[in-house]
């Protein structure tokens, strides 16, 4: 069992920003950028293209309404979308948001409180629609 599956389980806390039957979005607890977010099937699946063409598509579509919340609710100049997916065998699809290359080097961290994170994911998730 992944720790994707424990989150989406309740077994470990998360910041969870958006939530569907089917997709769950939480920010990352090691973010690259302020808003870092995890958009994560609940089914687990260990790689992106091991999903039906279908479950891709709906992943892509929550991806969208997560990034779509996430740009009004922190100032950058775009989300970038990565999927890489060696840290954890389970699909997740990271949006980050971005003012220049360097933020979605997975290189430079950002350290937040828990009042932050939690402050930050309200606001993603008020603009979620």
């Amino acid at each position: 069992m992944s720790i994707f599956t424990k989150i989406i389980n309740g077994e470990i806390p998360c910041y969870k920003v958006a939530e569907n039957d089917d997709y769950i979005a939480f920010l990352d607890i090691n973010p690259n950028a302020k808003g870092h977010t995890l958009v994560v099937p609940k089914k687990e699946e260990n790689k992106i293209f091991d999903l039906s063409k279908e479950e891709y598509l709906a992943l892509m579509d929550f991806s969208y309404q997560v990034a779509e919340a996430l740009e009004k609710a922190v100032p950058c100049n775009r989300v970038g979308l990565s999927v890489i997916g060696l840290e954890v065998p389970h699909v997740h699809v990271h949006l980050i948001p971005i003012n220049n290359m360097a933020d979605m080097q997975f290189m430079k961290k950002e350290k937040l409180t828990d009042d932050e994170f939690t402050a930050l994911a309200e606001r993603i998730a008020e603009k979620f629609q």
